[in-house]
């Protein structure tokens, strides 16, 4: 199928910044995996090619009903961020799964992008479905009662380490529980944040990128190594002098200290801070030529 663009949009960016972890781009296809979907899809110009998919998953997927030109002139607040939107001009934010979402990025922490890619791929082999689609094999990602039943030695086999025994008993929970982490989408973001971290092995950056990734919450502002670095390098003057000198003397955030700079992105960039969180992300790590998170 194929679809004629008449928005911005960059499928490269939206998909290699680092937002999702189980897309392969093969020659000028992308493959991934929504859910039990697997599809592919390429980029010509302003046209989208796309196959295992349909014209409605495509547009909710990758949020093209929302004025990308709206949010960016919306966070263009200083000529830092202004060089990230000129650079990937066309990223957007995309609609993922929140259970994948949450056990993905439960798994991310400490660990750069291969590593992720590589233990969400072991995960997914060991117990999801396999699937065949354009002559490749494939694996969908484990359900909520594959993974609690799940013993944490065998979890550690995929490359968990200590995120092993977070990922069975968060999965446990969902499950005993029956809780619909879609519900949280109507909840205020302080509401749903709050459930979240209720998780076992979810802290304030996990639940902010689940919130920003998979929930529609876009006020969220993922704070990292990358983020505080990028903070402490141009937006000092925004923020309190005696944070500055304590953050330029230590690596590690405390959550006081996460939940200030995270309550400074969603109050300067305001209802789209997530996108510029994004845009700031990748434009850092491009600098910098890495892929670690």
């Amino acid at each position: 199928m194929k679809l004629k663009l008449d928005i911005t949009f960059n499928l490269d960016y939206s998909l290699g910044c680092g937002q999702v972890f189980r897309f392969k781009k093969q020659q000028d296809w992308w493959y991934g995996l929504f859910c039990d979907k697997i599809f592919k899809i390429r980029q010509t110009n302003n046209y989208l090619e796309y196959e295992g998919a349909d014209t409605t998953f495509v547009k909710t997927f990758f949020n093209l009903n929302d004025d990308l030109p709206k949010i960016t002139q919306h966070i263009n607040k200083d000529p830092y961020i202004g060089a990230a939107i000129k650079q990937f001009e066309g990223l957007r934010l995309v609609n993922q799964d929140p259970w994948e979402c949450l056990i993905s990025y439960i798994c991310a922490t400490n660990k750069n992008i291969a590593a992720i890619e590589k233990t969400l791929f072991k995960l997914s082999q060991k117990y999801g479905e396999k699937r065949y689609f354009t002559n490749k094999n494939f694996w969908l990602f484990p359900s909520t009662e594959k993974l609690a039943q799940a013993s944490i030695q065998d979890l550690k086999t995929c490359g968990l380490g200590y995120r092993a025994k977070y990922v069975q008993a968060t999965a446990k929970q969902i499950l005993d529980k029956q809780i619909k982490l879609e519900e949280l989408k109507m909840l205020p973001y302080t509401e749903a944040k709050k459930r979240l971290l209720e998780f076992s092995g979810v802290g304030l950056k996990v639940a902010d990128c689940v919130l920003l990734f998979s929930l529609q919450k876009t006020e969220a502002f993922p704070v990292d190594v990358w983020i505080k670095r990028i903070l402490l390098n141009h937006y000092t003057k925004h923020l309190p002098h005696n944070l500055v000198k304590h953050l330029k003397c230590q690596d590690s955030l405390s959550n006081g200290e996460y939940e200030k700079l995270g309550l400074f992105g969603r109050e300067y960039f305001g209802n789209y801070a997530g996108y510029a969180q994004e845009y700031l992300y990748h434009y850092e790590r491009n600098k910098n030529n890495t892929t670690n998170m």
